[in-house]
Protein backbone atom coordinates (compact mmCIF):
# COMPACT_ATOMS: atom_id res chain seq x y z
CA UNK A 1 0.00 0.00 0.00
CA UNK A 2 2.83 2.36 0.86
CA UNK A 3 4.36 1.89 -2.62
CA UNK A 4 1.10 2.99 -4.32
CA UNK A 5 0.91 6.08 -2.09
CA UNK A 6 4.49 7.07 -2.98
CA UNK A 7 3.82 6.47 -6.68
CA UNK A 8 0.64 8.58 -6.55
CA UNK A 9 2.48 11.40 -4.76
CA UNK A 10 5.26 11.38 -7.36
CA UNK A 11 2.72 11.36 -10.18
CA UNK A 12 0.87 14.28 -8.59
CA UNK A 13 4.15 16.23 -8.29
CA UNK A 14 4.97 15.60 -11.94
CA UNK A 15 1.47 16.71 -12.99
CA UNK A 16 1.73 19.84 -10.85
CA UNK A 17 5.09 20.75 -12.39
CA UNK A 18 3.69 20.18 -15.89
CA UNK A 19 0.70 22.44 -15.12
CA UNK A 20 2.99 25.16 -13.79
CA UNK A 21 5.16 24.95 -16.92
CA UNK A 22 2.09 25.28 -19.16
CA UNK A 23 0.79 28.23 -17.15
CA UNK A 24 4.19 29.92 -17.36
CA UNK A 25 4.40 29.38 -21.13
CA UNK A 26 0.90 30.86 -21.55
CA UNK A 27 1.91 33.99 -19.62
CA UNK A 28 4.63 34.95 -22.09
CA UNK A 29 5.09 37.64 -24.66
CA UNK A 30 5.35 36.63 -28.31
CA UNK A 31 7.28 39.00 -30.58
CA UNK A 32 6.09 39.08 -34.19
CA UNK A 33 7.97 40.98 -36.91
CA UNK A 34 5.76 42.26 -39.75
CA UNK A 35 6.54 44.12 -42.98
CA UNK A 36 10.31 44.11 -42.40
CA UNK A 37 12.33 45.89 -45.09
CA UNK A 38 15.53 47.75 -45.90
CA UNK A 39 15.65 50.45 -48.58
CA UNK A 40 17.86 49.44 -51.53
CA UNK A 41 21.19 51.17 -50.89
CA UNK A 42 23.45 52.85 -53.41
CA UNK A 43 26.74 50.95 -53.99
CA UNK A 44 29.30 51.37 -51.21
CA UNK A 45 26.85 52.69 -48.61
CA UNK A 46 28.20 51.93 -45.12
CA UNK A 47 25.11 52.78 -43.06
CA UNK A 48 21.57 51.60 -43.80
CA UNK A 49 18.25 51.60 -41.99
CA UNK A 50 15.77 48.77 -41.49
CA UNK A 51 12.07 49.16 -40.81
CA UNK A 52 9.34 46.84 -39.51
CA UNK A 53 6.39 46.63 -37.16
CA UNK A 54 7.07 44.75 -33.93
CA UNK A 55 3.92 43.24 -32.46
CA UNK A 56 3.45 41.52 -29.10
CA UNK A 57 1.08 38.65 -29.87
CA UNK A 58 1.36 37.22 -26.36
CA UNK A 59 -0.28 38.02 -23.05
CA UNK A 60 2.74 39.40 -21.17
CA UNK A 61 4.92 42.48 -21.81
CA UNK A 62 8.05 42.06 -23.95
CA UNK A 63 11.20 44.12 -23.42
CA UNK A 64 13.27 44.55 -26.58
CA UNK A 65 16.93 45.02 -25.69
CA UNK A 66 18.86 44.98 -28.95
CA UNK A 67 19.55 43.40 -32.32
CA UNK A 68 22.34 41.88 -34.38
CA UNK A 69 22.87 40.37 -37.83
CA UNK A 70 25.54 38.27 -39.49
CA UNK A 71 25.19 40.59 -42.52
CA UNK A 72 26.31 43.74 -40.65
CA UNK A 73 29.22 44.72 -38.41
CA UNK A 74 26.71 46.23 -35.95
CA UNK A 75 22.97 46.71 -35.53
CA UNK A 76 21.44 49.17 -33.10
CA UNK A 77 18.01 50.60 -32.42
CA UNK A 78 17.62 54.33 -33.04
CA UNK A 79 14.97 57.01 -33.19
CA UNK A 80 15.02 60.16 -35.31
CA UNK A 81 13.98 63.26 -33.36
CA UNK A 82 13.75 66.93 -34.23
CA UNK A 83 15.45 69.27 -31.75
CA UNK A 84 15.36 73.02 -32.39
CA UNK A 85 14.54 72.38 -36.04
CA UNK A 86 17.43 69.94 -36.52
CA UNK A 87 16.84 66.26 -37.14
CA UNK A 88 19.04 63.99 -35.00
CA UNK A 89 19.31 60.29 -34.28
CA UNK A 90 19.28 59.01 -30.73
CA UNK A 91 19.82 55.47 -29.42
CA UNK A 92 16.46 53.98 -28.53
CA UNK A 93 17.66 51.79 -25.65
CA UNK A 94 15.47 49.08 -24.18
CA UNK A 95 11.72 49.45 -24.63
CA UNK A 96 8.68 47.45 -23.62
CA UNK A 97 5.79 46.37 -25.83
CA UNK A 98 2.54 45.70 -23.96
CA UNK A 99 0.46 42.61 -24.81
CA UNK A 100 -1.38 43.21 -28.09
CA UNK A 101 0.55 46.45 -28.77
CA UNK A 102 2.65 47.37 -31.81
CA UNK A 103 5.74 49.51 -32.26
CA UNK A 104 6.39 50.87 -35.75
CA UNK A 105 9.91 51.28 -37.10
CA UNK A 106 9.42 53.58 -40.10
CA UNK A 107 11.31 56.25 -42.06
CA UNK A 108 11.61 59.45 -40.01
CA UNK A 109 11.09 57.63 -36.69
CA UNK A 110 12.34 54.49 -35.01
CA UNK A 111 14.64 52.32 -37.13
CA UNK A 112 17.23 49.58 -37.05
CA UNK A 113 20.59 51.25 -37.70
CA UNK A 114 22.54 48.79 -39.87
CA UNK A 115 26.26 49.60 -39.89
CA UNK A 116 29.02 48.09 -42.00
CA UNK A 117 27.23 45.77 -44.43
CA UNK A 118 29.30 42.65 -45.07
CA UNK A 119 27.97 42.26 -48.63
CA UNK A 120 26.43 44.41 -51.35
CA UNK A 121 22.64 44.39 -51.01
CA UNK A 122 20.29 44.73 -53.96
CA UNK A 123 16.51 44.76 -54.36
CA UNK A 124 15.06 41.33 -53.62
CA UNK A 125 17.81 40.24 -51.23
CA UNK A 126 16.85 39.31 -47.68
CA UNK A 127 18.67 39.77 -44.40
CA UNK A 128 18.02 38.11 -41.04
CA UNK A 129 18.10 40.42 -38.05
CA UNK A 130 18.18 38.74 -34.64
CA UNK A 131 16.06 40.77 -32.16
CA UNK A 132 16.81 40.17 -28.46
CA UNK A 133 14.04 40.28 -25.85
CA UNK A 134 13.53 39.33 -22.21
CA UNK A 135 11.65 36.21 -23.35
CA UNK A 136 14.21 34.99 -25.89
CA UNK A 137 15.04 36.18 -29.37
CA UNK A 138 13.30 36.36 -32.72
CA UNK A 139 14.78 36.45 -36.21
CA UNK A 140 13.12 38.95 -38.53
CA UNK A 141 13.48 38.48 -42.28
CA UNK A 142 14.13 41.95 -43.77
CA UNK A 143 13.65 42.24 -47.56
CA UNK A 144 15.66 44.80 -49.54
CA UNK A 145 13.19 46.98 -51.48
CA UNK A 146 13.16 50.17 -53.52
CA UNK A 147 10.16 51.50 -51.51
CA UNK A 148 8.11 50.68 -48.42
CA UNK A 149 5.78 47.67 -48.74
Amino acid sequence: MRNNTETNMRLNCVLLLACLAIANAHGAGQLLVDGAWIRTPPPGMLMLAGYATLHNGGDAPITVSGAESADFAAVSLHQSVTENGVERMRPLGEFTIAPGARVDFAPGGKHFMLMGPKRELKAGDSVKIHISTNSGAVDGEFVVRDAAP
